[in-house]
């Protein structure tokens, strides 16, 4: 088994996964919180389309961990609320 390293640690992954699916299967469900309302965010829809997933791969910031294919050596840092895009303030269930 391949590992990446996420925020400093070792994350096992299997051959294939993407980084959001390594992320899960290691038990962290979220990885960033939404700038209005701090709620969690991880992977939500899985195709890439709701930006939750944001994650900075290799220095590269605002990928998408559903879609970004995970590989050995891979840097993966999670974002910090303040770095998430404008559609975060837009999302009704952070209105609340």
């Amino acid at each position: 088994m391949s590992e990446i390293v996420v925020d400093g640690e070792p994350l096992p992954f299997v051959e294939g996964q993407t980084v959001a699916a390594a992320l899960v299967a290691a038990g962290r469900l979220a990885w960033r919180t939404s700038r209005v309302g701090h709620r969690p965010r991880g992977v939500f829809c899985g195709i890439g389309v709701c930006f939750d997933c944001l994650v900075t791969v290799d220095g590269a910031g605002g990928q998408r961990a559903c879609l970004v294919r995970a590989r050995p050596g891979m840097t993966v840092t999670t974002r910090e609320d303040d770095e998430t895009p404008e559609d975060d303030a837009t999302r009704e269930d952070d209105d609340e």
